[in-house]
């Protein structure tokens, strides 16, 4: 399961990250980025409902995609995760939440921003490191980084949009994972037309 998810972030090079209101805006928001076509998309824990949300968006996604779940930190957010259905977790940081996953055969993208956290969260499980913030260094900071880790799995988050996305890929990063850039308001009940928009431009810029 770890390889198909990073193998997966690799080829798609977008993760989507919904953060909002209530868990019925994040379903629709999730479905319909998966009907835009973008293949890995995270639930944060931070929605109301989110816990449903991932469940229904699994539901309904169709085969070859990823729905996982976000802003995981402990052992107790894992196992409900996991019930949930989630397929991967998303961390802020390295926390207790990487080795639960990894004991259950759950890839994580830890969240990591110095050379130590990213080697710590590697130690504990981590499949991906998820470079949090990623706009504090900018992709000269990532290429940096990847110097000593030329083989680690690094997702840029924070600060990317779609000017600053062709950036990071071009630096090394496997993938962005794009929040509000990408989903705007529609978590929140916003428009899902305009998400389909942007869902469209960020395929354009990875493609």
């Amino acid at each position: 399961m770890t390889s198909d998810f990073t193998a997966t972030l690799a080829a798609t090079r977008l993760l989507a990250i919904i953060r909002g209101s209530g868990g019925e805006a994040a379903v629709a928001a999730g479905t319909a980025l998966l009907d835009e076509g973008v293949r890995v998309l995270e639930v944060a824990l931070t929605t109301p409902g989110a816990l449903d949300a991932i469940a229904a968006i699994r539901a309904a996604a169709p085969a070859g995609t990823l729905v996982g779940a976000g802003t995981v930190l402990t052992e107790a957010d894992v196992a409900d995760v996991a019930a949930a259905g989630a397929q991967f977790v998303v961390t802020p940081a390295v926390v207790d939440s990487i080795g639960a996953a990894a004991r259950r055969g759950l890839p994580v993208a830890a969240g990591a921003l110095t050379p130590t956290e990213a080697y710590t969260a590697t130690r504990m499980g981590a499949a991906a490191v998820k470079l949090f913030p990623a706009s504090l260094g900018g992709p000269a900071y990532l290429k940096a980084l990847r110097d000593p880790f030329p083989h680690l799995p690094l997702v840029a988050v924070g600060g990317v949009g779609l000017a600053e996305l062709p950036g990071f890929l071009a630096a090394g990063a496997i993938a962005a994972g794009v929040g509000g850039p990408l989903v705007g308001d529609a978590a929140s009940g916003g428009d899902l037309d305009a998400l389909r928009e942007r869902a469209r431009a960020f395929l354009a810029a990875t493609s």
